[in-house]
Formats: C-alpha cells, sequence, structure tokens
C-alpha cells in the first residue's frame, strides 16, 4: 500500500509510518495528520480517501478525525491488515469564475475591500434563471459551503450545521436587509452573482481566485466531486461528541 502524508509538521510518530509503507504521492490513501486546516488542504491536493488523525494540539479541533497520534500502532495495524472502510463525507462546492472553475471543500467566499460590496443573487433550476431578491443586496458579503464545512465559517456566521449531502448552504456576511437568513439550495440548483457596485476578493479555502468589481459574476453549485475518508475499525466519535469538541476549542 502507498500512502501520502500530509501533516502539520513534523511529527516524531511518523517514523513508524514511513517504516512500514511506502510514501509516494501517487498513493492510495492519504494520511492528513494535524487539525481540520490540515484535512481541507489534504482535501484540496488529493481526490482519494483521506485517514484525518488528530495531533492533539490546542489550536488543532480535528473535527474530521476519530483517530489521534495517540493510537499510531492501532492506526498502523488496522492499515496493515485493510481493516477499514470509505465513506463519503459530503460533495465539494464548484465555483466558475473567468472561464475557470474551482472547487472548495470547506467554504466559497466573497468578501468585501474596504467598504461595502453590492450584489445581485439568481438561481438556475432547470435552465431556467430566477431572481432570489428583486434588489442588490450590500454589506460584507457572503459565504457558501456544503456539509462538509458547514460546522466552520459558516457556523461561526450564524449559518446552520447542515446534515444533508445533497445540498449547500449560502450565509450573507453583516449583510443591510431585513431578510439575512441562510439559504438552502438543492443540488440541481446554481447560485448566479452579479457585482453591481464595490470591490470583492472571491476565494476558497482561504485561496484566492481574484478580486472583482462592478459588472463581475460567477457561478456557484454543488459539484459532483466526492470528499472520502477512511473509517477504522472502531467506535467512532458521535456527532455530539465532534461539536463539544469544536466549542470546547473556542473556549481555550
Amino acid at each position: 500500500m502507498k500512502i501520502k502524508i500530509i501533516a502539520k509538521k513534523i511529527y516524531p510518530e511518523l517514523k513508524k509510518i514511513y517504516n512500514k509503507f511506502e510514501i509516494s504521492d501517487d498513493a492510495d490513501i492519504c494520511l492528513a495528520i494535524g487539525g481540520d486546516g490540515t484535512f481541507i488542504r489534504a482535501a484540496n491536493e488529493f481526490s482519494g480517501p483521506i485517514l484525518p488523525i488528530r495531533s492533539e494540539e490546542k489550536d488543532s479541533t480535528g473535527y474530521y478525525a476519530d483517530v489521534s497520534l495517540k493510537e499510531m500502532d492501532f492506526i498502523i495495524k488496522s492499515l496493515l491488515k485493510k481493516d477499514y472502510k470509505v465513506e463519503e463525507i459530503g460533495r465539494k462546492v464548484e465555483i466558475e469564475y473567468n472561464g475557470s472553475r474551482h472547487y472548495g471543500v470547506n467554504e466559497i467566499l466573497l468578501k468585501n475591500v474596504q467598504e461595502e460590496v453590492y450584489f445581485k443573487l439568481y438561481y438556475d433550476e432547470s435552465g431556467k434563471r430566477n431572481r432570489l431578491y428583486n434588489y442588490a443586496l450590500s454589506g460584507d458579503g457572503f459565504l457558501v459551503t456544503s456539509m462538509i464545512g458547514s460546522t466552520a465559517y459558516n457556523r461561526t456566521a450564524g449559518g446552520p450545521i447542515i446534515l444533508d449531502k445533497n445540498v449547500m448552504c449560502l450565509t450573507f456576511l453583516s449583510i443591510e436587509n431585513p431578510l439575512t437568513n441562510s439559504i438552502i439550495l438543492r443540488k440541481d440548483e446554481k447560485l448566479h452573482v452579479e457585482l453591481e457596485k464595490g470591490r470583492g476578493v472571491l476565494s476558497y479555502d482561504g485561496i484566492m481566485i481574484g478580486q472583482l468589481g462592478s459588472g463581475d459574476s460567477f457561478d456557484v453549485k454543488l459539484s459532483n466531486k466526492k470528499v472520502n475518508v477512511i473509517k477504522l475499525d472502531k467506535e467512532n466519535e458521535e456527532f455530539s461528541a465532534k461539536l463539544s469538541r469544536i466549542i470546547k476549542s473556542k473556549m481555550n
């Protein structure tokens, strides 16, 4: 079995991995060792199944990980015996801008530059384009996430935690509008955005795509690109335990 390693830093426990497996970029699975940021990086760089491993550092939440570095012997034994299953945890969000496509694991983000950004929102369904609002919205911008990223930036911005793999969520950031609730879109609906005034930075997972101004537009939809994780044969954390870990990390 070939393994790719993406780690927050060089941990002593990695020596055991190097002694037991062939390490390669052309790998069967990827070990993402660190926190949620490391997992997001791995999901952006690697298309196959990922095993998230918590590093147990104070600044590493590790929401997606059911195992930690402390369990390295168990992890190695399970991988050698192929005593695991591959599970889909959601889809990436696709953004199309200026003829190029990008795929966000955590979120797609439009953020204002200095002053407010004004934008119009539409959604496409069955080839027909409809307005979400009959006027332009203004404020700091918005983010779009799927089930995977709903517990991260989306949650801290007041958006919902999503438990459905087949929807995406639009959450506003300090919008001057009576209706500021998040909006849920189905997988067959595409969001179309047109900038009317101001400047905004468009990015995915913290990676900048470009700076947009008046007249620019882009489309966002739930893609067919799945994010798969490896589940070892053990009692995995329940949702409530994962959520509790996030809350505790914010209180430290």
